[in-house]
């Protein structure tokens, strides 16, 4: 029987998040250390943890302007801990938060691979042809 699972809304240790984010591979591009991870989690508007015990197995966050848009980043759960609806509970806080403030637009970076896992709660792909733009420039 697996352990029960904690959710807390309060940002997790650096460090065990930053343990979290590498299993993701998402460093190799974005090569951040603790201290600038940190800075980026701390300036979201609102963000959930899961633990087994006291170790962080699960994170989402969403940024945002409180009224109008909510953008949801780093849904993470380890690997060992996926199929155990710990990310999809996960995702039902941020989206009851964003409902609770009545934001009107809540997107969100769908990770290579997990388009079905967002449609099952809602979301929807935006069309080929549809807005949105990614900087791929040089910095």
């Amino acid at each position: 029987m697996m352990e029960q699972i904690q959710y807390k809304t309060e940002l997790p240790q650096i460090d065990q998040y930053f343990e979290l984010f590498e299993s993701t591979g998402w460093n190799q591009e974005y090569n951040l250390n603790k201290e600038e991870l940190a800075v980026s989690i701390k300036n979201s508007y609102f963000s959930v943890c899961a633990y087994v015990g006291s170790k962080l197995v699960g994170f989402g966050r969403f940024v945002s302007d409180g009224i109008l848009h909510a953008m949801i980043y780093e849904m993470i759960v380890f690997p060992e801990y996926q199929g155990k609806n710990i990310g999809s509970q996960i995702l039902k806080m941020l989206l009851n938060k964003c409902f609770e403030l009545n934001i009107r637009d809540i997107q969100l970076f769908c990770a290579k691979g997990k388009r079905n896992f967002y449609e099952k709660h809602g979301f929807a792909a935006r069309p080929d042809d549809g807005p949105g733009m990614e900087y791929k420039g040089l910095r």
